[in-house]
């Protein structure tokens, strides 16, 4: 799910996801240079389901962390957005 939040200042595209039976979300940007991640609107994960992929790099990351497991994002993590659940919802906790 795409959506979008107030990040330093400016509004930013961010996304959310489920794996694993949680939802972890981070703003919608590649560590390795900030273009948007998804390959098709809405579309994150690789053809496994297993990481999380960068569209025009390749980059790939872990779906828990945001850790780079692969490309040219070595060491690198994408921003991770604190969210919760309840009552069937997913929230953005504002910090």
């Amino acid at each position: 799910m795409r959506f979008e939040v107030e990040c330093e200042g400016e509004t930013s595209p961010a996304f959310a996801i489920r794996h694993g039976g949680r939802v972890y979300a981070y703003l919608n940007r590649c560590a390795h240079i900030a273009m948007e991640l998804d390959w098709k609107p809405g579309k994150f994960l690789d053809a496994d389901g297993e990481y999380l992929i960068c569209s025009t790099h390749g980059a790939l990351y872990a779906p828990e962390t945001g850790a780079c497991r692969g490309g040219p994002c070595r060491g690198a993590a994408l921003t991770r957005l604190d969210v919760f659940e309840a009552g069937g919802k997913v929230y953005l906790r504002k910090g």
